[in-house]
């Protein structure tokens, strides 16, 4: 697990528990500077402005407007010392501001994030749309309904999404890592999706023997980095999220392979199975699958920079 360098005393007040008020030409300057800082330090910009969205009631035109300046007072959930500190720790020890917030947007869910889960990326949101046209066809209809398995859930992000995209699935969700499990777990009753949703800790597929041959479909966002990789990542990964959910072993298939190795095991026939993987590692799961020789209709989909990011088939 990655060392968690963010303070707990420095975890942003709910909105409403507590006022603190600034005036709006305070953070207008305050935010000039701040965009300052995050050229100079690399940083998006556009980081800053969901920052402030997120610890005060402003519009992103309020900011590109410049009409916050006029506004006698401004509500932030937290004292403006905190901010600073907390916008330093974004650029000092590079820690991702998702952290710093403590959530992040993903489709259309709001979620809960920390150091102990990977935070959900936008390309990632693509495998549920991947999910939902496996089932089109007429014949993969019945698909929409038995059991759908998220292993290696983490914050829970596909879990739920698979739960909104299939209301009638009952969803696994299964994670080696209690803390991780704890928020998918917390998510899930924020989403209110908790009925439909099973958290089950265990590795991969071990804790589901009894669905052996009756899962509908198998997602997964594995590890799939390979060790040697993991170093030379931007420092907000290598310092901060959890190396567990990143190390896919020598030459990051190692998870894949246990996956591709069991899918067919638990799957039921026509059952459908999909994976994310890293730019460059799709051919060779393709070939594995081939070779394994219980799977068919393999597809390699693009995620929409174009990169070969995901690998789906079906159960023969």
């Amino acid at each position: 697990m990655a060392h968690n360098n963010v303070n707990s005393d420095l975890s942003l007040v709910p909105a409403g528990d507590q006022g603190h008020f600034v005036t709006g030409a305070w953070l207008w300057d305050w935010w000039q500077q701040a965009r300052s800082q995050a050229i100079a330090h690399a940083v998006p910009v556009g980081e800053l402005d969901w920052l402030l969205q997120q610890v005060a009631a402003l519009e992103r035109l309020d900011l590109r407007l410049g009409t916050l300046r006029s506004r006698p007072h401004i509500a932030l959930t937290l004292p403006p010392e905190q901010l600073e500190h907390l916008w330093q720790q974004r650029l000092r020890d590079r820690v991702p501001v998702q952290y710093l917030v403590g959530r992040v947007t993903w489709r259309n869910l709001d979620l809960q994030v920390s150091p102990a889960v990977l935070i959900p990326r936008p390309e990632t949101e693509l495998m549920i749309d991947l999910a939902i046209a496996a089932t089109a066809p007429p014949e993969h209809h019945a698909l929409r309904q038995g059991h759908w398995v998220d292993l290696g859930t983490g914050s829970g992000a596909i879990a739920l999404g698979l739960a909104q995209a299939f209301p009638a699935a009952t969803i696994h969700a299964v994670d080696c890592s209690p803390e991780a499990l704890a928020i998918a777990q917390a998510n899930a009753a924020t989403a209110q999706l908790s009925s439909q949703i099973h958290f089950t800790p265990g590795h991969w597929l071990e804790p589901l023997a009894q669905l052996q041959g009756h899962i509908s479909g198998l997602v997964s966002n594995p590890p799939y980095i390979p060790s040697a990789q993991i170093p030379g990542l931007q420092p907000e990964v290598t310092r901060h999220e959890p190396h567990l959910a990143l190390d896919g072993g020598p030459d990051g298939l190692d998870c894949l392979r246990q996956l591709i190795a069991s899918g067919p095991v638990y799957l039921r026939s026509g059952g459908f199975w999909l994976v994310e993987l890293m730019a460059g590692q799709a051919e060779a799961i393709a070939a594995l699958l081939t070779a394994q020789g219980d799977y068919d209709q393999i597809q390699i989909h693009r995620d929409l920079a174009g990169i070969q990011r995901f690998v789906s088939a079906y159960r023969r």
